[in-house]
């Protein structure tokens, strides 16, 4: 008997207020409501838990939190009819975690084994002004470490990943294109860079922030309306 398929997982990665949550939200509902792709959301149990709890795990609780959210993410792409799966993180950005907080560098290598086996990593750009949210997050500065632990871990790993920047709608539209791309479907109604020839808009594996923000800002200014010359 032949197994059922596993839905294709499309990954978020990023540290805390990099919107990460929220595009994980509209991309599910885009999906599902609008393009009529059936398609699960796996929520950062990490978050769940420090609010159930009203703290941060400790440094021994920090592999049972990876290790549930990797169980969540497997379960969600094994159900019958579900084609996606959004999850909000995964268990590389509770490793970097441990290595910023604890110096505990033993969860990476696992991590890095499971975001290999994904199907897309979007990597949430660091353009979102950072907002406290009176809970646990502690700063822009740790934001931007996790980063850079992300785009490390991610090259050491040898997975290819998509930056997304924008805000709002912006924000949702540039991840639509990505999966679209990795899909090999046209997800968004009137793709100017696609039709351009111009599906990768961003280098996929780039370790320079502000390059990548450059070349965003480029094509949303670049007037997509006149013919490409001959």
């Amino acid at each position: 008997m032949n197994a059922p398929p596993v839905a294709t997982t499309i990954t978020l990665l990023g540290g805390e207020s990099t919107g990460k949550s929220d595009l994980a939200q509209a991309l599910c509902r885009h999906l599902n409501d609008v393009l009529h792709i059936p398609t699960a959301l796996v929520a950062e149990q990490l978050r769940h838990w420090c609010e159930t709890m009203g703290r941060a795990p400790r440094a021994d609780e920090q592999s049972a939190r990876a290790a549930e959210q990797t169980a969540l993410i497997a379960q969600a792409a094994s159900q019958h009819g579900v084609e996606l799966v959004v999850a909000d993180t995964t268990s590389l950005v509770i490793a970097a975690y441990s290595e910023l907080y604890f110096n505990d560098t033993s969860l990476l290598p696992v991590a890095r084994a499971e975001q290999r086996g994904y199907g897309l990593t979007l990597l949430m750009g660091l353009d979102l002004p950072w907002v406290a949210d009176g809970l646990f997050r502690d700063g822009p500065a740790v934001r931007d470490a996790t980063d850079a632990v992300l785009r490390r871990e991610l090259q050491i790993a040898g997975v290819r990943y998509q930056t997304i920047y924008g805000k709002g709608p912006q924000r949702l539209q540039q991840a639509l294109r990505a999966i679209g791309k990795h899909l090999g479907r046209q997800l968004l109604a009137d793709d100017p860079a696609l039709r351009l020839g111009r599906g990768r808009w961003v280098c996929d594996s780039c370790s320079d922030p502000d390059c990548e923000h450059r070349l965003f800002s480029q094509l949303l200014t670049t007037d997509h309306t006149r013919d490409p010359p001959p």
